[in-house]
């Protein structure tokens, strides 16, 4: 059986606490919405650059696993614009 292919997508995320910019492993065929109703309890995030509710960066991460439940806004990179 052949597995689907898995495209990179680029996300930013916002918690309570941080902004987390990274890239995240989705079907090519599939939304970011079904990606995160068929997630488990974490997200996996490679290439992750996380900063403060200021926008002060902490950190940079090749990999983080971010609880799900913690998640209040995940948007594709490409669709955020200066407000």
């Amino acid at each position: 059986m052949q597995e689907e292919p898995q495209d990179r997508t680029t996300v930013r995320i916002y918690t309570d606490q941080f902004i987390i910019s990274g890239e995240i492993a989705m079907y090519s065929d599939s939304r970011l919405t079904d990606y995160i109703i068929s997630a488990h309890d974490f997200i996996a995030v490679t290439n992750a650059q996380v900063r403060n509710l200021a926008d002060k960066p902490l950190f940079g991460a090749d990999f983080l696993n971010i609880q799900k439940d913690k998640i209040e806004i995940i948007v594709p990179e490409v669709m955020v614009r200066p407000a």
